[in-house]
């Protein structure tokens, strides 16, 4: 019996494995939402670390850092492509360029094929415990003030970008004119968010709660470990090799996390709890196995 989960998970491994390649050569990866691309790459990876666990979810997640080194090293974007390749960046910082670049392409993405499989395990633990309901309030606030500081950092970032060329704004000054206005705003969206995640989840079974928190994981930890990383390691460099102030390397990173990182975690929501939800009907998840054995 081992060995027969022990093939299954090779193959399953495999078949991520080749899922990744695919999406990350062509535009599968990608779901365009109007002002954005949601990627969606990371989605095989998250559900490689729930259905195989996670050492082999690691696996996946370096696959799709070298997808990303691969393709930023072949065809580099303008502002970010020696980030994500370490061989462009030895031919333009050196040796510290390499190690940079490396941690920022393959570290957030091995993570993303591990911490999603233990947030599955600890809501999974949450929400059939004595007092499911309590967790679940808990769990789905988390999430919507997640979604309400996404919608502050965006409306801030937004006022910025409008005012830009006027002298004296900055992030302060945007608090300062639009803070109170904003914050009744997020916190708006979040209060509506929670309650309607409260009333939808509370008769989910703790597989679905898990499958969508892990979702939200993934995503989010992709996003909170490339773009801080980015800034923190490269904040001079970039401003050296594209002549672009270091301001505007932390708006575009706000952004980012603020917009784009809570639309991808949604989506990675979605994706994931509907997908993992599927395959469970044919596929024992590594939890369930590790359980049971």
């Amino acid at each position: 019996m081992k060995d027969k989960r022990t093939t299954s998970a090779m193959v399953l491994t495999g078949l991520f494995t080749a899922i990744i390649i695919i999406m990350a050569a062509t535009p599968l990866g990608y779901i365009p939402l109007g002002v954005i691309n949601a990627t969606i790459i990371h989605i095989p990876v998250i559900l490689g670390a729930l259905y195989c666990g996670p050492k082999r979810g690691a696996f996946l997640g370096f696959v799709f850092g070298m997808t990303s080194f691969i393709k930023n090293t072949m065809y580099p974007t303008p502002f970010f492509g020696f980030v994500f390749s370490p061989v462009l960046a030895a031919s333009q910082f050196g040796v510290a360029g390499v190690f940079k670049s490396a941690f920022i392409c393959f570290v957030p993405r091995i993570l993303v094929g591990v911490v999603p499989y233990f947030v599955y395990v600890v809501v999974r633990k949450l929400s059939t415990m004595e007092h499911r309901k309590i967790a679940v309030i808990l769990l789905n606030a988390v999430l919507a003030a997640l979604v309400g500081f996404g919608v502050r950092m965006f409306a801030l970032n937004t006022v910025l970008s409008r005012h830009k060329d006027e002298k004296g704004w900055d992030m302060a000054k945007a608090v300062d004119v639009y803070g109170t206005r904003i914050l009744i705003l997020s916190v708006a969206v979040a209060v509506v968010l929670a309650v309607f995640l409260i009333v939808v989840t509370m008769k989910k079974s703790s597989m679905v709660l898990g499958l969508a928190y892990a979702g939200v994981a993934g995503a989010m930890t992709n996003t909170l470990l490339v773009m801080p990383s980015i800034y923190i390691l490269y904040k001079q460099d970039y401003e050296a090799a594209t002549n672009v102030a270091v301001q505007n390397l932390v708006t575009v990173i706000l952004g980012v996390i603020s917009f784009n990182g809570v639309v991808e975690a949604i989506v990675a929501a979605i994706l994931v709890g509907a997908v993992g939800g599927a395959l469970v009907k044919i596929l024992p998840m590594h939890y369930t196995i590790k359980k049971d054995a």
